[in-house]
């Protein structure tokens, strides 16, 4: 059993090198433009819906900063962690539309905003929504990763009909 070990161990490197586990997405893309950041946007809406609060914050940069409404910063993907639980109460149903985006001329650091709606229950039960408005700013990471290093959000009126 011992000589078989590092054959497994060998095997086992070059496997995950010919056949990695992740498959690259949007994400991934070191030659971004606006609409990148867009579906980057759609992607992270949808994590979040089928994921909950884990699937929110796996676009967040372990340095990443909330500017909330009317609160005080929170720095770090730790902190802000911490008060993402509401998402995964299925009856709670975070959504978003990107408006714009850009990026910059050195294809490494970008922004998207637009406006969202927070669909949940009342005290009593009834449905309710809060709107406001969004702004994330996306950075490329080492791994070549887009992730949301700084993100904030303000309250708005519901929209005219």
């Amino acid at each position: 059993m011992k000589s078989l070990l590092p054959i497994l161990v060998v095997t086992f490197l070059v496997a995950t090198i010919v056949f990695p586990i992740s498959h690259p997405t949007v994400s991934a893309s070191p030659n971004a433009n606006a609409e990148t950041l867009k579906k980057l946007e759609a992607e992270f809406m949808k994590a979040a819906a089928e994921k909950g609060s884990q699937g929110y914050m796996s676009y967040y940069a372990d340095d990443s900063v909330e500017v909330p409404n009317g609160g005080p910063l929170i720095v770090g993907k730790a902190n802000i962690a911490k008060g993402m639980d509401f998402l995964d109460n299925k009856e709670n149903r975070l959504e978003w539309t990107p408006v714009g985006a850009d990026i910059s001329s050195t294809r490494d650091l970008g922004y998207t905003y637009g406006n969202y709606e927070f669909h949940s229950k009342d005290k009593d039960g009834r449905p309710h929504v809060d709107y406001g408005k969004y702004t994330s700013i996306w950075k490329l990471q080492k791994d070549g990763r887009w992730k949301v290093v700084l993100d904030m959000g303000n309250a708005s009126p519901e929209p005219s009909k």
